[in-house]
């Protein structure tokens, strides 16, 4: 279970600094976006906080992306 945390934290992370860098945001913009501080948007960005779903929520409507596409591991491979 933990290594399953940790990888969605990861994947979390991941994504949330492609998303924010082709946006082309700072960290502090991002956080301004999303109203939290930036060296929490830079915890999360290194898989060290665990961000509430209410962080992840604003985070995503500043990112235009939805939660599950920011918690979405696109490398894995699902079967169907």
């Amino acid at each position: 279970m933990k290594r399953q945390f940790q990888s969605i934290k990861s994947t979390l992370a991941n994504r949330l600094r492609d998303r924010r860098k082709e946006l082309g945001l700072s960290q502090e913009a991002m956080a301004d976006l999303t109203g939290i501080d930036r060296t929490y948007a830079s915890q999360i960005e290194r898989a060290v906080a665990n961000p509430s779903l209410e962080v992840l929520v604003n985070i995503g409507d500043a990112l235009n992306l939805d939660v599950a596409d920011l918690l979405r591991d696109e490398t894995r491979v699902h079967d169907s």
